[in-house]
């Protein structure tokens, strides 16, 4: 079973960066599509980012251009860098994976996940 760990949140104001970080153990996640999603209070989870096997990409459109998923394999990492943010990134980022080498962006897509870090973004 893999565990994810997220961390890299924090307060930030607008304009600003942040580089969250994935860290899994428990087995190699070279082979699964990972994504981040976010959850803001009072609204449902949703799609972020995500990233197959292969290393090709999806991102949501109110983030694109703005941020980047990455991993590192060697590492059992998986990034998101975050610019120009908005207030309306305000919320929890959670780290997720599949058992399954490409993404999709519904949550229920994905098999494990982190326990979310929360990214506070000032206007």
């Amino acid at each position: 079973q893999v565990q994810l760990v997220e961390s890299g949140g924090g307060l930030v104001q607008a304009g600003g960066s942040l580089r969250l970080s994935c860290a899994a153990t428990g087995r190699s996640i070279s082979s699964s599509a990972m994504g981040w999603f976010r959850q803001a209070p009072g609204k449902e989870r949703e799609f972020v980012a995500a990233i197959a096997w292969s290393g090709s990409t999806s991102y949501a459109d109110s983030v694109k251009g703005r941020f980047t998923i990455s991993r590192d394999n060697a590492k059992n990492m998986v990034y998101l860098q975050m610019n120009n943010l908005k207030p309306e990134d305000t919320a929890v980022y959670y780290c997720a994976g599949r058992n399954e080498p490409w993404y999709g962006s519904r949550w229920r897509q994905y098999d494990y996940w982190g326990q979310g870090t929360q990214v506070t973004v000032s206007s």
